[in-house]
């Protein structure tokens, strides 16, 4: 089971208080932050929720302090939302958030810490190198050969990330993953399918299969593409779904995540799935895998939505340890 494996109820909307839906801010996926964030204000007002629109870009910490909120639904997307300091400034402020704490969510970020944990704990992951130059991913292709997956170490939703497919190609991937975030991380690309897990409130949801006529699930396949194709569930056996399911819950809580998310897949020839990543704040757009996924378990947006503001109540409250017997008890 989950960190958070039992679901903290609520039933009243003004249970919730005054609902900050953080969006937008200035990583470089503020775009889909805006659109995530629209969409769950609007679902959770539908609701009942009394919840107002904040931008970290338009407003500083001082003026969010001083807005009198109760809680926070985080549908910041990458650098300064995903990364554990927004986390580390709620937890000071005392506010309750949605998803993952301060380290889990810096650890998920990570890539190369990432996999440093999923291979400690046996889970499989493909082989990377991690680079700090241009010219140090030759390293990689003369180890791997070709192609290749390059990416920068602390970015989501596939920004500065390439396939590369000969040496002509190398550096300039390099170059770009590099100008977002050094280090950055070259992998064996896995040729075969793509599939994602959400996991909700100690959960893992139905899994999704992606398929692209694109040459890899990037940016505009994500956001953009009306020829992206999904099956959900991804698998038509029970026992390669629970497979799928298990590994997810053992790579989500091997970063020690919480609350909701999302781990992703490839899977080649072999048949055997490998973790590429943990997000811990995943896209709530149109487009999106977890609503997606919660649709096919039978849960509407809305009711998404407020299941993830749920997850601020699960974190705020105090732990339960167990009794602990003594001698003579």
């Amino acid at each position: 089971m989950s960190q958070v494996a039992s679901r903290a109820r609520v039933e009243n909307a003004t249970d919730f208080g005054r609902v900050a839906v953080l969006l937008g801010g200035r990583s470089s996926e503020r775009d889909v932050s805006l659109s995530s964030g629209a969409a769950v204000l609007a679902a959770l007002k539908a609701r009942g929720v009394d919840a107002h629109a904040w931008d970290p870009a338009d407003n500083d910490l001082r003026q969010f302090a001083a807005a009198g909120f109760d809680r926070v639904w985080i549908a910041l997307h990458g650098a300064d939302g995903e990364d554990g300091s927004l986390q580390g400034a709620l937890e000071w402020l005392e506010l309750p958030y949605t998803g993952s704490g301060v380290m889990a969510s810096a650890l998920a970020m990570d890539k190369i810490r990432s996999k440093h944990l999923f291979i400690a704990a046996g889970i499989p992951t493909p082989d990377y190198h991690v680079i700090r130059k241009a010219g140090e991913a030759r390293l990689a292709a003369d180890a791997f050969g070709f192609p290749l997956v390059l990416k920068p170490s602390r970015e989501g939703s596939s920004v500065g990330m390439s396939k590369v497919f000969d040496f002509d190609e190398l550096d300039a991937a390099a170059e770009l993953a590099l100008g977002f975030d050094a280090p950055a991380i070259v992998e064996r690309c896995i040729v075969g399918e793509e599939y994602t897990v959400a996991v909700l409130q100690g959960e893992p949801l139905p899994s999704v299969r992606i398929e692209t006529p694109r040459v890899f699930y990037d940016y505009r396949a994500k956001y953009e593409s009306s020829r992206t194709q999904y099956v959900c569930p991804g698998n038509e056996s029970t026992a390669e779904e629970t497979r799928y399911a298990e590994l997810a819950m053992r790579a989500f809580e091997e970063i020690g995540c919480s609350g909701w998310g999302r781990v992703d897949f490839m899977t080649g020839k072999d048949g055997e799935p490998q973790v590429l990543e943990v997000n811990t704040v995943p896209g709530m757009t149109s487009h999106s895998l977890v609503p997606m996924s919660a649709k096919a378990a039978g849960l509407d947006f809305a009711e998404l939505c407020w299941r993830i503001l749920e997850t601020s109540i699960a974190e705020s409250l105090p732990l339960q340890l167990p009794e602990v017997a003594t001698n003579g008890a």
